[in-house]
């Protein structure tokens, strides 16, 4: 009988570990991709916000590039967080573009964000710690100094920050995400209302009075204001919306006939 042959052991290959150097260098490669894709996101987000550009603008790679000074991977990247926030959509053989929300599309969102914000309200404990009372107040400080020098960018992230701190008093880690989440995907809705001076002032006073409701803990007073609060932005975009685009709801009429 032949003898079996020996047993073969696999031949492994000596891995070259990284030097403390390579390592570093490695790390600051991904920070700077990180953090350039942060500032092209942020750049491109707040030009939406403040009406730089508009629904279905496209949002071209290569112009991107040039701005930031990058390649398309850092743009790519920034793309890909506007999408996930439903401020951009990208088409095929087109790109990406500016998310063009037709009103029915806005009412909807705008119904299911009154609703999880007034949810949010209900649940709120009372009575409202002075820190937190204090906190919102000098956001809408903020907010109120920033109308009048006309710093549109600073409206609205004093806003933004505001309606965080406020619906953060509920505690619920997921109805927050839910509001936050819906409140992104208007983002590109703020400029229209904030285009009048009588929207951001009468959203100056809406502030003022929930802060007030809040510290009296005045429940049905704060839940009616979030209501109020909402409707300017929609009803300003629509309106622009159909001025530039046409009826939509007169044109699914006629078709329906």
């Amino acid at each position: 009988m032949a003898a079996r042959p020996a047993k073969r052991e696999p031949v492994t290959r000596p891995v070259r570990a990284r030097t403390p150097r390579a390592a570093q260098d490695e790390l600051n490669v991904s920070i700077r991709k990180q953090s350039v894709s942060d500032v092209i996101a942020r750049s491109l987000e707040e030009d939406i916000v403040l009406g730089r550009r508009y629904p279905r603008e496209r949002l071209v790679e290569q112009d991107l590039c040039e701005r930031f000074k990058t390649h398309r991977g850092d743009v790519r990247l920034a793309l890909f967080e506007l999408e996930k926030k439903g401020i951009i959509q990208r088409i095929p053989n087109r790109g990406a573009i500016v998310r063009d929300l037709t009103p029915k599309e806005v009412r909807e969102i705008y119904a299911v964000r009154e609703e999880l914000e007034v949810m949010a309200i209900r649940i709120l404990p009372f009575p409202v710690a002075k820190s937190d009372l204090d906190q919102l107040a000098e956001l809408q400080r903020e907010h109120s100094a920033a109308i009048d020098v006309g710093d549109l960018l600073t409206v609205f992230y004093s806003n933004l920050h505001f309606h965080q701190m406020l619906f953060g008093l509920c505690s619920n880690t997921c109805l927050i995400e839910a509001i936050e989440l819906l409140a992104q995907k208007t983002y590109g809705i703020r400029s229209y209302a904030n285009a009048f001076p009588e929207a951001l002032d009468q959203a100056r006073r809406d502030h003022i009075e929930m802060i007030e409701a809040l510290r009296a803990s005045r429940r049905d007073d704060l839940i009616a204001l979030a209501r109020r609060h909402l409707k300017p932005s929609q009803e300003a975009y629509i309106r622009a919306y159909e001025r530039r685009f046409g009826d939509t709801n007169l044109a699914i009429r006629i078709l329906a006939k």
